[in-house]
């Protein structure tokens, strides 16, 4: 059965809109909801234009309805030209609540965790099954010589974007008696999965979801003016909260020093972090089409 999710996404970055894109006609992800940090109208028009190309309908959240920020990176403008700013449905907390309580959601984040948070505040014993994050960070103590990224080597702890957009709602998802199970996509595992030219090239020789081809539409830009590529953070979130084999994880405590982020090995936490990726098992995730 289609697993039910909430994807809680930014506009900075674009691979919040080609994990969308994914989620949005994946076989193996029914998208019960989508919530915008911060929210602006620009964002949301965002959201919905892709949505609407994929013949996709579900309600949309904001942290801040109708805050006027540019928070879009032009990228997107480059890519699917303009787009009209629309509204959402509802403040971001409470299309979470509703997707707790009669959905039974995963939430997947791949944003600052405000909009979590604030569910949290509003809701504090709200019951969330699972949380896949991409997020927080393995040192060398979790994880294993031959999985460590040559740039992390020597590391226990490491700023990471999204917790440390947010800090006290992280910890609050952290630590939460009422968030059942966590799966921490770790910084040091996504910054070695890239979507490159070689990605881009194998594509064109699969079958593809309607999302999937426009990822592959709006990566064709991308690598226009980029020719390394780009790393697929939030995508690999996603395939984890459809199949959690693409990664191997190890049950952890995270915590936070000095602004930084890290994981010591311990039992009985329900917060697993990932220390591997099999990057063949995610792509075929990816581009799964039945």
């Amino acid at each position: 059965m289609a697993i039910p999710i909430v994807f809680d996404m930014e506009t900075n970055d674009p691979d919040d809109v080609f994990t969308l894109c994914v989620l949005a006609t994946h076989p193996w992800a029914r998208l019960v909801g989508v919530t915008v940090m911060p929210g602006s109208d620009e964002q949301i028009g965002i959201v919905r234009h892709i949505l609407g190309r994929l013949g996709v309908t579900v309600p949309v959240g904001a942290h801040r309805p109708g805050r006027d920020m540019k928070v879009v990176s032009g990228f997107h403008w480059k890519w699917l030209g303009k787009v009209p700013s629309a509204e959402p449905d509802a403040e971001a907390w409470q299309l979470l609540l509703n997707a707790f309580a009669e959905e039974g959601a995963t939430l997947l984040t791949g944003a600052p965790l405000k909009n979590p948070g604030a569910l949290l505040e509003a809701k504090p014993d709200i019951h969330i099954p699972r949380w896949v994050a991409q997020g927080g960070f393995a040192g060398d103590s979790v994880v294993p010589s031959e999985h460590r990224l040559p740039k992390f080597e020597g590391r226990e702890t490491c700023p990471t974007f999204n917790f440390n957009g947010a800090p006290a709602a992280a910890l609050k998802l952290l630590h939460s008696p009422h968030v059942r199970e966590r799966v921490l996509v770790s910084k040091n595992v996504c910054h070695g999965v890239v979507y490159d030219s070689e990605t881009h090239a194998a594509l064109s020789a699969r079958r593809l979801t309607p999302g999937m081809a426009l990822v592959r539409e709006g990566m064709e830009v991308y690598l226009a003016k980029r020719s390394g590529g780009k790393a697929f953070h939030d995508p690999l979130a996603a395939a984890v909260a459809l199949d959690e084999s693409v990664c191997t994880f190890r049950e952890v405590e995270v915590y936070r020093e000095r602004g930084t982020w890290g994981a010591r090995l311990a039992a009985n936490t329900g917060t697993r972090i990932s220390v591997s990726v099999d990057r063949t098992r995610f792509l075929d995730v990816l581009t799964a089409t039945d």
